[in-house]
């Protein structure tokens, strides 16, 4: 008997291969629409599959768009622990956080694509998971913006306040970033936002929680 070296393919296996296949299929089909414009007929053609096996993986389009937005925002995580680190070196929070988020955006292109379709145009659950999940970057760096200079008098309102802007900062670069495919216009984009976040910067020396 010859040896191979090659080990079975087991059913779990081939099931996370398949369901990976799903969602990959899924990223590519929606990189143009929505995914209120897609069927599942459409997904299980692209990864060569019967309608009912989709059925194995995902209870519906809403579910599998569910776990996109889970997945997709492990990418945007990356993003803001690396903000997070740069927030603790005020002086390195302005171009460690683009850096971040250029790196972050072109790495991951297919999820940043999704979270923005689908932020504005998807499913109302999926709106939903994403608009959540947005809160829940804010709380977190909320958290670690405490320890900048100048904001350790802060109250909790106005920290939140500081990291929903950073995140809206940064979540809308990383649109108008997608939006592009020149190398010029780009740099426009992150020239603007470095003097946003410079400007917001010193706002966050001056400010003073009242109480």
């Amino acid at each position: 008997m010859i040896e191979t070296g090659t080990e079975p393919e087991s059913r779990a296996e081939r099931k996370l291969r398949t369901r990976r296949a799903i969602l990959d299929a899924t990223l590519e089909l929606c990189s143009d629409s929505s995914l209120n414009a897609l069927s599942l007929r459409q997904v299980a053609k692209q990864v060569g599959i019967v309608p009912t096996a989709f059925y194995r993986h995902f209870d519906s389009i809403e579910s599998l768009g569910l776990a996109l937005v889970e997945e997709s925002f492990d990418s945007l995580r990356d993003l803001f622990r690396d903000v997070r680190r740069n927030a603790r070196a005020d002086e390195d929070i302005v171009d460690g956080s683009i850096d971040a988020l250029v790196d972050h955006v072109h790495r991951r292109r297919d999820h940043f694509g999704f979270i923005a379709r689908e932020r504005v145009a998807g499913p109302r659950s999926v709106r939903g998971a994403i608009h959540r999940e947005i809160e829940l970057c804010e709380r977190e760096l909320a958290t670690d913006l405490a320890l900048m200079t100048g904001t350790d008098a802060w109250t909790g309102k106005d920290l939140h306040v500081l990291s929903a802007l950073f995140v809206s900062v940064l979540v809308s670069t990383a649109e108008q970033i997608l939006s592009t495919t020149r190398v010029e216009q780009e740099e426009q984009i992150i020239a603007t936002v470095r003097t946003q976040l410079r400007m917001l910067l010193i706002g966050v020396y001056q400010w003073r929680s009242e109480r």
